[in-house]
């Protein structure tokens, strides 16, 4: 089975989701209803495979040598946990179809809803922990999108901020266990890992281990202390709080538990972080949900002290608490998930959803307040419902405890599930009966019966599940339990009455406790709304706010008092940093510095002294004469470019050549919309010896800086090492590589992956450039050399897009020889990109070309005429090229081959002969289409201020 279908499915819909038009709303939930049925139906067909006590694997091969490979694998937990993922996600979304404001933005919505289902099934059935921390921060990524999807209101991006914040925290913490796991264990296989239980706890830093992965998986589950972003994550939507916030991302903290269980629990440690997390987590949230008012604050605050049960089931070390953690994970989503889900009809017809205004809306809303009973009193524990039994299941293994807890831990659970009873009760009695309400927003009245159906579906398996335990939901227990714990699971004895015992006299103490608080407490709850008594000021939030605004006045004062407007301080800085990271390890090396024996070539010394003396030019040039400096700049680049060549390396010099044209090119254009240096307003109140310490100190730091990376990079390149690397290379690039240039084989074969970083970051760099340009706005006295040079006049664009004007300036001889120029420049960008693999040459060399040919274009014909007939835009190169490097990317994929491996064919052509052809030359397309992109792009941007000067000049008219 392609297990792989399971991410890409939700993945390739986001991106569907988020390419259909706003008024799109039935298609856009016709396409997420359908891609989450079509994973729920993926894995109701291994069911066969699983139930029978298989497991589906699939492994496509990434970085094998590292052990790093991505692994999919499906067992008896997994199925359930991702049963729960795609079927929720169905009934959400058939749910948010009727919650969702047609004015809402849902493509948006729908694109977020699914990237998180495809994150989720990734941490659910990754069979690599790498893999699986990828996933997991993915999730947090996509939650803090859809916590924010209302991002026009300050508690949404609080909220949202918040959450990632605090999960994402928790995620770096569990990267490095999952790190210090492999390292241990010597794999970073799931199959491996959890055969290594009595390895990892013997090791020396299992305690380390334990308390970095409690820290993941309790910030995930929003376990105290970190329970606190769960209640602002609440400004979501109703229906992403009833998928996240119930049934899937608070579980993945809980899931790791229960799937690290095997190898982290059965110690004092695990008991003690865990537990205690559990316990408090517990407590504290049923208190404080009895006191809130907004029925999702009491709806968030239950489910922080659900999970808290679950985790102090995880925490006490027994094989049958453990199977109790499971099933109520099951019960929770049921029940937490149709709760949300009538708080979010009661908001919708009535426009509120504070329980001090609500009342007796029962009357009007019978069908709602029916299913939001069943699914309290679940939640409540009330027997015949599925909480009811494990609750039960609870408080039997809270009895277990042997030592000196078996007194504090059964009373503090009976005190939490009491005050789980009051909240419940409130949350019923308050909103649906009594009298009438009056002043509501919106007068109430029943939803669409499609809006009801999710949440009748979860109230049936409620009653379903409370009702004939041993025939629903035993068989899937006992699988979910057998596939952690294997041949060591227990009997699993499901059943609505177990007699009369203990755990049923805890449970009816609760329940009748939780009457008289309820009683006791609603004088105070009907006073003081929204308070919680006794620990007012306990706010989690504000420990957040306090902590983050801790840390930005270090950050202001740490940057007060390092950072400067001049840029000489700050490059100084950057220097000098640069230096001692340099200088450390040399001070570390013990055999010491010998620099090898070389014979001296005086042509080739008095070519670095000229570039010497032009690097020195271009430093004193720059205050006093920036064209000067791009000058000496220039030929310092086309020093460098000579070095290579004579150091045969013709495709770094070839490089290096037509990136010195474009530089250049960008450094004139970009120095036009400068301010004058003005040598008089230069450091005025600074004394003049001052001045000459400081340059003095400057050349010192200059000097040493220089000679110590030059010998470093001398070093460097000498030594015995890099001839290995250079032999594996030229040994390889042929029979591996295809290709006979090696530069060109490792740049789009052996480092591909590199180079796709790099062009990623190139297309950033250019859209980032575009962006602040576009805010930029030239300084006066350049604009008033324009308006003295005539320059500002607006030429006629429908004349020019005929070819009857040009620009005022333009020389129409040089003019015409450009525009013929251009086919030439494209047919030798051509030339050089097809013979890259074996000559010098390349997609990146062929790009600079081109984009050479289109920036002669810009300052020969000008601005208005280029981008009048020119047909492709830069941006779209941009695009263009990378999807390609992306499909070059993922064609391989497809035949059981790491991403960016190369695919090759021999091909016959009529006339022509044997052609060979291989996927490197897509991406190599890729990088030479993102390069003439980038590079307009940023041309662009620069030319633009020629036409914002004239329109402010304009306008200042």
């Amino acid at each position: 089975m392609n297990l792989s279908l399971l991410i890409l499915l939700p993945f390739l819909g986001s991106i569907l989701a988020g390419l259909l038009p706003p008024n799109a709303r039935n298609r856009e939930a016709v396409l997420s209803g359908l891609i989450a049925f079509a994973c729920m139906g993926i894995v109701l067909w291994s069911a066969p495979t699983i139930f029978a006590g298989g497991i589906i694997e699939q492994q496509i091969e990434w970085l094998p040598f590292l052990d790093l490979n991505i692994i999919f694998r499906l067992d008896g937990f997994a199925w359930l946990f991702a049963l729960i993922v795609s079927l929720m996600g169905l009934l959400v979304v058939i749910y948010a179809r009727y919650y969702m404001d047609p004015a809402d933005p849902v493509p948006r919505f729908f694109a977020f809803f699914l990237a998180f289902m495809g994150s989720m099934l990734g941490v659910v059935i990754s069979g690599n922990v790498i893999q699986l921390v990828i996933f997991w921060e993915l999730t947090s990524l996509s939650s803090f999108m859809l916590i924010a999807y209302w991002h026009h209101r300050p508690e949404a991006r609080m909220g949202a901020r918040i959450a990632l914040t605090i999960t994402a925290g928790g995620g770096f913490c569990l990267l490095a266990a999952m790190l210090l796991i492999g390292q241990v264990v010597g794999s970073y296989e799931l199959d491996v890992i959890l055969n290594s239980g009595d390895l990892i706890r013997r090791d020396g830093n299992y305690t380390l281990i334990v308390i970095l992965f409690a820290l993941g998986a309790l910030t995930k589950s929003a376990q105290f202390p970190f329970h606190f972003w769960l209640p602002n994550a609440m400004a979501a939507p109703t229906p992403v709080s009833a998928y996240l916030h119930s049934a899937t991302l608070v579980k993945a903290g809980v899931f790791l538990l229960a799937r690290f269980w095997p190898i982290l629990a059965m110690t004092e440690q695990w008991f003690w972080i865990i537990g205690l997390a559990g316990l408090l987590s517990l407590t504290i949230g049923a208190y404080i949900a009895t006191f809130q008012r907004d029925m999702k604050g009491v709806l968030a605050y239950s489910t922080i002290s659900h999970l808290g049960l679950i985790t102090l089931l995880l925490g006490l070390n027994s094989q049958l608490a453990l199977i109790a953690a499971i099933f109520h994970m099951i019960n929770h989503a049921t029940f937490k998930a149709s709760l949300f889900m009538a708080t979010g009809i009661v908001d919708h017809e009535t426009g509120t959803r504070d329980m001090t205004v609500l009342s007796g809306l029962r009357r009007s809303m019978p069908l709602t307040a029916t299913l939001a009973t069943v699914a309290a009193a679940a939640m409540a524990g009330v027997p015949l419902l599925n909480g009811f039994i494990s609750k039960e299941m609870f408080f039997s293994e809270i009895l277990f405890v042997n030592d000196a807890r078996s007194y504090l831990l059964p009373i503090l659970a009976v005190i939490a599930t009491t005050f789980s009873v009051a909240y419940s009760l409130r949350f019923i009695l308050q909103v649906f009966f009594g009298p009438e309400a009056t002043q509501l927003p919106r007068q109430p009245h029943e939803p669409p019966k499609w809006m009801l159906f999710p949440s009748a579906f979860l109230v049936c398996l409620c009653i379903l599940i409370g009702v004939l335990p041993d025939i629903i939901i035993s068989p899937i227990l006992t699988l979910a339990a057998s596939s952690i714990l294997g041949d060591s699971t227990p009997s699993i004895d499901l059943a609505i009455f177990h007699g009369f015992n203990i755990p049923l006299l805890m449970s009816t103490i609760a329940l009748i406790g939780g009457i008289v608080v309820y009683i006791i407490l609603c004088p105070y709850l009907r006073s003081n709304p929204g308070q919680t008594l006794g620990i007012t000021h306990l706010n989690g939030s504000r420990i957040f706010d306090s902590i983050m605004n801790g840390l930005d006045n270090i950050a202001l004062n740490v940057n007060a008092y390092i950072a400067s407007n001049r840029v000489q301080v700050q490059v100084l800085c950057i220097v000098l940093v640069s230096f001692i990271v340099a200088l450390i390890p040399l001070l570390r090396y013990q055999d010491g510095l010998v620099l090898p024996r070389s014979s001296f070539d005086i042509a080739f010394a008095l070519l670095w002294a000229m570039g010497a003396l032009c690097a020195i030019g271009a430093a004193r040039q720059a205050k006093y004469n920036r064209f000067r400096t791009v000058i000496f700049a220039g030929g310092a680049g086309i020093v460098t470019t000579v070095t290579f060549v004579w150091l045969s390396a013709p495709d770094l010099a070839l490089t290096q050549l037509v990136i010195e044209v474009v530089t250049v090119v960008l450094l004139l254009l970009g120095l036009r919309w400068l301010p004058r240096h003005n040598a008089n307003n230069q450091d005025i109140l600074v004394d003049e010896t001052v001045k000459r310490l400081r340059r003095g100190r400057d050349a010192i730091i200059a000097i040493v800086t220089g000679l110590g990376i030059t010998v470093l990079t001398y070093i460097i390149i000498t030594r015995d090492t890099i001839p290995a690397i250079g032999q594996f290379f030229s040994e390889n690039a042929l029979p591996k590589g295809g290709g006979t240039n090696i530069v060109n084989v490792i740049l789009v074969d052996f480092r591909a992956f590199d180079t796709y970083g790099e062009i990623t970051v190139l297309g950033i760099v250019a859209l980032t450039v575009y962006a602040l340009l576009r805010r930029f706005r030239p300084p006066e006295e350049t604009i008033y050399a324009l308006e003295k040079r005539n320059l500002t006049e607006t030429p006629d664009l429908a004349k020019i897009k005929e070819n009857e004007a040009l620009p005022r300036g333009t020389l129409l001889v040089p003019n015409v020889l450009v525009r013929l120029m251009v086919p030439l420049v494209s047919l030798i960008a051509v030339f050089f990109f097809l013979r890259g693999h074996n000559l010098p040459g390349g997609g990146f060399v062929a790009g600079v070309i081109f984009a050479i040919g289109i920036i002669v274009q810009y300052i020969i014909s000008g601005i208005h005429w280029v981008e009048l007939n020119s047909r492709v835009r830069p941006l779209d190169w941009l695009a263009t090229g990378l999807l390609f490097a992306v499909i070059a990317g993922i064609w391989p994929l497809f035949y059981g081959l790491p991403f960016l491996s190369a695919l090759a064919w021999d091909i016959h052509l009529p006339l022509v002969g044997s052609v060979h052809l291989s996927s490197v030359i897509l991406f190599d397309l890729g990088v030479f289409a993102l390069v003439v992109g980038s590079s307009t792009y940023m041309l662009v941007a620069l030319a633009h201020q020629s036409l914002r000067s004239q329109r402010q000049s304009q306008g200042a008219k």
